[in-house]
């Protein structure tokens, strides 16, 4: 495997329509298998410069391993698909990896992490007209409010445009809302249960359609109350798997939050990423098949 993703830049410069061919060739699936859950596994992290996993600041940087753990989780039985940005897919599809897989293209990476701009979100990744043309499956959003930020507001407004371009296309997005705080200059993401409430209460109503929109959504601080929070619409739910603590009690944890969620009605399944990708014990199968196991 890493003799043929070390060819990739080759190939990629002398024959840059090798992508689209291998696009238009791909064999699709149905969006919803026949077990009717997804499990999805996210890389859309480097393009926002996110690439630390616990104390290892760079740890997302190394691309060939990144690739080679992301071939390994698409190989286990029960994995879906993959959620990533434009040069992760098209890697992957070089590579042969997303036969008869749900592919998901990441659409907001503007947003760099930790800089003056973060809430400038803007759309810097696959457009809709993106994901038709690669017979891509369905795209993702993430919609940060903050409520002392004038700028949410026109990000609130092209994700709504967002939507009804994949609607009209019949493609369906992925909403991942959060309000956002800022706290002695520190900004993080509000996982209590009223913030996650409200954001599903605003992501809900975006666009001129919600026929095609779902909704990716964290566990909130307090497990107990994600069943209070789903009540909120009646859009179909996939989990985010969020960032995990750095020992094996805080992966098994994370485990434990995410059967409990899984059991709500409106959940459909779980997109998570680093914590499978790079688990704790290094066991990447392992971890996959763990989160497999608990839908």
């Amino acid at each position: 495997m890493t003799t043929r993703i070390s060819g990739l830049a080759t190939l990629r410069a002398r024959h840059p329509e090798a992508v689209a061919e291998a696009a238009a060739r791909r064999t699709r699936r149905p969006f919803i298998g026949a077990r009717g859950r997804l499990m999805i596994i996210a890389a859309d992290h480097p393009a926002r410069g996110m690439l630390a996993v616990g104390d290892r600041a760079l740890a997302m940087a190394n691309r060939v391993d990144l690739l080679e753990r992301l071939c390994l989780a698409l190989s286990r039985p029960g994995v879906d698909g993959v959620l990533a940005t434009a040069d992760l897919l098209e890697d992957l599809l070089l590579l042969g990896a997303l036969e008869n897989k749900v592919v998901v293209g990441s659409m907001n990476r503007g947003g760099i992490a930790g800089a003056a701009f973060e809430m400038d979100d803007r759309f810097t990744g696959h457009r809709p007209q993106d994901i038709a043309r690669l017979r891509f499956d369905a795209g993702k959003l993430l919609l940060r409010i903050d409520y002392g930020d004038p700028g949410s507001l026109a990000t609130l407004e092209t994700a709504a445009r967002t939507i009804d371009a994949m609607a009209e296309r019949q493609l369906p997005t992925f909403v991942e809302p959060f309000i956002f705080r800022r706290t002695d200059g520190e900004a993080r993401n509000d996982l209590s249960a009223e913030a996650v409430t409200r954001s599903v209460a605003i992501a809900s109503g975006l666009g001129g359609t919600s026929a095609y929109t779902w909704l990716k959504l964290p566990v909130t601080d307090d497990p107990a109350d994600m069943a209070g929070v789903c009540e909120t619409s009646t859009l179909p739910v996939v989990l985010l798997g969020g960032a995990v603590g750095s020992t094996v009690r805080d992966q098994e944890a994370a485990y434990e939050r995410w059967r409990t969620a899984l059991r709500l009605p409106t959940v459909q399944g779980l997109v998570v990423g680093r914590s499978l990708l790079y688990p704790v014990d290094g066991d990447v199968a392992a971890a996959v098949d763990t989160a497999v196991g608990l839908l």
